[in-house]
């Protein structure tokens, strides 16, 4: 249960990023000075914030379970290497062989990490 909560906040961290980044991207606006009342319309941002908060609930649940040193780097390195996939399938941004090399190695890290932990 412990890893599925975790694993939860990643998917939660992740899609919270990709609605930010949506939310930021024409037709929508951010409020401006000239047009304060923008971000009331703007449906993927507040969907986005929310996500952050239940991930920040999820990592939370997640501490009460695992160790601090096993918990938060499986999180952030679960988190980066999902939104560097989201971002190469739902925005079509490059994928180099160095950003995968540095998810293989950053998840080969975190294997290390949590090892004796499972």
């Amino acid at each position: 249960m412990k890893w599925f909560i975790l694993i939860l906040g990643i998917a939660s961290n992740a899609s919270a990023s990709v609605l930010v980044k949506i939310a930021m991207m024409p037709p929508r606006k951010f409020p401006s000075l000239s047009d304060p009342m923008a971000a009331l319309n703007n449906w993927p941002f507040w969907l986005g914030l929310g996500l952050y908060g239940a991930a920040f609930l999820l990592y939370a649940a997640a501490l009460a379970r695992l160790p601090l040193n096993v918990a938060h780097p499986v999180l952030t390195a679960g988190a980066v290497a999902t939104v560097a996939l989201f971002s190469v399938l739902i925005f079509r941004e490059s994928f180099h062989w160095t950003t995968g090399a540095g998810i293989v190695l950053v998840i080969a890290g975190v294997v290390l990490i949590t090892a004796r932990v499972a």
